[in-house]
Formats: C-alpha cells, sequence, structure tokens
C-alpha cells in the first residue's frame, strides 16, 4: 500500500516548512518528512543557539570592562548550565512553535522517520510508502569529519555538540580558522577557557580579503586567543586526561595539549542515506545534489533546496531557495539563484557583514574599479561604544560606478552592511548612497563620507 500525495518535503529546514505552507495554501495534499529535530541546523545547532550564545559571551566581556564604562567591573564568573539553559529555551521556542505550526497545518501531513527515495516518485518512511510527482529534498548538512591519525582514539566535538557543554574548559583546542571556528574561539575565550586555534592555510578565513583577515586575527589575539597558521594538524592522542595534537608548522612540528576539541573544518551534505542513486538523482563530487538555476535537479519533479544543493550555507539562502522554487512553482515566476548577491556575516564581535565580491576577486577580473577603505577609528559612534576595531570598505565598477562587494568589519557590521546591499540590488550606482544625508552619531554615517574617498584600485 502506498499514500498518494501532491507534494512530498523531506526535511524541515528554513526551505521546506515554508513551501510547505504554500504549497498546501493553494489546496494540494502535502505530506512533509523530519528525521529528528524540527527547525534544521538553524533553529537546533546553528543561528540561533550560537547567537544566543554569543550574546551571552558578550555579555561577559562587558561586564569585564565595566570600569571603562563607568560601573564596577570585575571577572564574570560563568554559570555555564545557564548558559546553556537560555540557549536551549532560545531553540525550544523556535522549534516546538514550528513543529506545532506544521502539525495543525490544514492539507498537511507531518511524517517523522527516515526518508529514502526508492524511486523518482516513491519515498519510504520507516516501512511506509509516500508518492508523489513532486519531491523537495531539504535535508541540510553536517560537519564534515576529517581524516586525521587518532582522531577516533579522542573525544571531539562539533557545532552540533559544541553547544551542548555546560562546563568550561579549560583549554579548547579548535581545528579550522574559518567562520564556525572562530564564532567559537572567541566565545569561549570571553567565558574564561583558554583557546587555540589551529588553521591549516597561511591565514584566517582564506575566503576574505587579506587585510579582513589580518584585522582578524588582531581581534582575536588582542583577547587572548592563540592562532597556529600553516598548522597542519597530523595525529591526535589521549594524554591522561589532556588531549594531544601534533601540529606541523613552518618552524617545525610541535604539540599543543588541551582538554577539549572541537572539529570545525567544514561541512558535508546529509545526502549520504535519501537514496538519491534508487532516484536518478545527480550529486557532484562532494555529495552535494546538482541542481540548476531554479533549483531543479536532473530529474523531471525533484528539486533540492538548503545547504544540501551547495548554492549556499546560511539560513537566509536556504529561505530564498523556497522564495525561488514556490514564486516559480505558483507564481509564475522566472527567479532564479543567480540573481541573489552573496551575502553573509561573521559573527564575532566586533561582527563582518560581507556582501557581493571581495577586493581580491574584483582584481581578478582585471576590469577598471574603485575602491574606498576607513578604519573605524574614524567614526564617533564606534568611539562612543568603546570599540574601534576594524574597517569598513566598499568596491565599484569604475565605470558603471556599480557596487560590486562591501566589507564592513566593526560594530553591528552585519547589520550596516544592508545599507550597501540594498543599493546593490536596486542597481544603483555608489554615488546614490555617497549622497545620502545618515543620522549622527551612527556606524552607517561614515559610509557616505567613505564614498566620497573612492579611488582606482
Amino acid at each position: 500500500m502506498s499514500t498518494a500525495y501532491d507534494a512530498i518535503i523531506i526535511g524541515t529546514g528554513q526551505a521546506g516548512p515554508p513551501l510547505a505552507a504554500r504549497l498546501a495554501e493553494v489546496g494540494m495534499n502535502v505530506a512533509i518528512v523530519e528525521r529528528k529535530l524540527f527547525g534544521g541546523t538553524c533553529v537546533n545547532t546553528g543561528c540561533i543557539p550560537t547567537k544566543a550564545m554569543v550574546e551571552s559571551a558578550h555579555a561577559a566581556y562587558t561586564a569585564r570592562r565595566g570600569t571603562e564604562f563607568g560601573f564596577a567591573s570585575g571577572p564574570a564568573v560563568m554559570d555555564m548550565k545557564r548558559v546553556k539553559a537560555r540557549k536551549d529555551e532560545a531553540s525550544a521556542r523556535s522549534r516546538n512553535g514550528l513543529e506545532a505550526w506544521l502539525k495543525g497545518m490544514k492539507n498537511c501531513t507531518v511524517y517523522e522517520g527516515q526518508a529514502r527515495l526508492t524511486s523518482p516518485r516513491e519515498v519510504r518512511v520507516d516501512g511506509e510508502t509516500l508518492t508523489s510527482g513532486q519531491i523537495f529534498i531539504n535535508v541540510g548538512a553536517r560537519a564534515k569529519i576529517p581524516a586525521i591519525a587518532g582522531l577516533e582514539q579522542v573525544p571531539y566535538l562539533t557545532n552540533s555538540s559544541m553547544i551542548a557543554v555546560d562546563s568550561l574548559p579549560r583549554h579548547l583546542m579548535i581545528l579550522g580558522g574559518s567562520y564556525i571556528g572562530l564564532e567559537f574561539g572567541q566565545m569561549f575565550r570571553r567565558f574564561g577557557s583558554e583557546v587555540t586555534i589551529i588553521e591549516l592555510g597561511p591565514r584566517l578565513i582564506a575566503r576574505e580579503d587579506e587585510d579582513v583577515s589580518k584585522a582578524i586575527r588582531e581581534i582575536l589575539e588582542g583577547e587572548g586567543v592563540k592562532v597556529r597558521l600553516n598548522a597542519n594538524c597530523v595525529s591526535l592522542a589521549r594524554r591522561g586526561e589532556e588531549i594531544v595534537a601534533r601540529v606541523d608548522c613552518e618552524g617545525g612540528g610541535e604539540e599543543i595539549c588541551g582538554s577539549h576539541l572541537l572539529v570545525a573544518v567544514g561541512r558535508r551534505p546529509n545526502t549520504d542515506d535519501l537514496g538519491l542513486d534508487a532516484a536518478g538523482v545527480t550529486v557532484d563530487e562532494h555529495a552535494y545534489i546538482a541542481v540548476d538555476d531554479q533549483l531543479r535537479t536532473n530529474v523531471p519533479g525533484i528539486w533540492a533546496l538548503g545547504d544540501c544543493n551547495g548554492k549556499g550555507a546560511f539560513t537566509h539562502t536556504s529561505y530564498n531557495d523556497f522564495e525561488i522554487v514556490a514564486s516559480n512553482l505558483l507564481d509564475k515566476g522566472q527567479r532564479r539563484v543567480s540573481d541573489r548577491i552573496p551575502t553573509y556575516a561573521l559573527y564575532i564581535d566586533p561582527a563582518l557583514g560581507r556582501a557581493g565580491m571581495t577586493e581580491a576577486e574584483v582584481r581578478a577580473t582585471g576590469k577598471p574599479a574603485l575602491r574606498a577603505k576607513r578604519p573605524m577609528s574614524r567614526v564617533t559612534r564606534a568611539a562612543l561604544k568603546g570599540d574601534t576595531r576594524g574597517f569598513m570598505k566598499v568596491v565599484a565598477d569604475a565605470e558603471t560606478k556599480l557596487i560590486l562587494g562591501a566589507a564592513i568589519l566593526g560594530p553591528n557590521g552585519d547589520e550596516i552592511i544592508h545599507s550597501v546591499l540594498d543599493v546593490m540590488y536596486a542597481g544603483k550606482p555608489y554615488t546614490l548612497i555617497e549622497r545620502a544625508m545618515h543620522i549622527h552619531p551612527t556606524v552607517s554615517e561614515l559610509i557616505p563620507t567613505m564614498l566620497e574617498s573612492m579611488e582606482p584600485m
């Protein structure tokens, strides 16, 4: 026996539930499948819990600086169980709300279990067969585990298990100097842990421009985070209660000993056990589901949305995937992935907001371009906030004056970047925002002033 549906959605991350709602609203009979926790990475192990912990860390950091702002301060003694409880409360609120919404949704049936494709039109969920001519895959991603000698012999953490820690690590070693590793590194340093970041490459977050990487390293080291670059972790071992990392560096080998180990070397899609072969769905060399510009797979009637398609690794890109598919299916739209401008944030403190191309990417095109850059030390509001670390930078096409990319590393950089991003989406030249009157005193007010100094790159 099988049950037929107009649409089957596998996964309840940021794309699946709103798509279920749109399809159900037009009268389609929808099945949505979740094998574990409703809400996917963002709600359970990503954005919501980690940013709740970032705020706890920021509060502790501010408390220690009280004398700068006129109140008595001293060592902030962390209650890690309360930090975890606060984080758990935030996740549970979102997760439970989403689950209740889906289970109460008209024309939508929720299945809890492992979904596997058995053909291009069939999905098995714990012994039950569901059929549909439209299947949407939204299964997300998880931490990548590297092949390092001895790793399986030591207790290690990933982003998912790191947020479950309810005591303070004495010394947290982090493999990987990219976004996840840096956020946890600064966070736990502020909680009071000794932190060492071990990065294989010559600089942190290699995706960014060198000046961004350098400034972020200075921020972290200024707070006492130790950074090892050009460091290849060749083996791991237990030595009593310690975890020992054997690292090859430019200056020779060394041993780094710590109480805890976080593995943060990248992500991989949750596509291993979906039965994609049985449906004939193609994946790339990294196991991401191959999709076209409208998120269709090579099999008609099957789409892939969110982290599992390799087109983005963020909540906002996943939600935008939903918007693209829903618009094209239901609103006669022609929306495409290539229409969106890459944008994201690194939630260290101060935050990095990024939009469009990096300066290095613009230079690689060989086309005439302009650049403007200003340090946060020139921003009155940043000084009043007591944090002038970082800078802002914008690059633009020399002929059209269209903004090609921007980086804002400083107080509220993750919010301020949107004033630049919106001009980019509007397809207007940077002169539009250059002539804008911004409020004083704000961090954003430096953007028009900075753009007045655009120079050839």
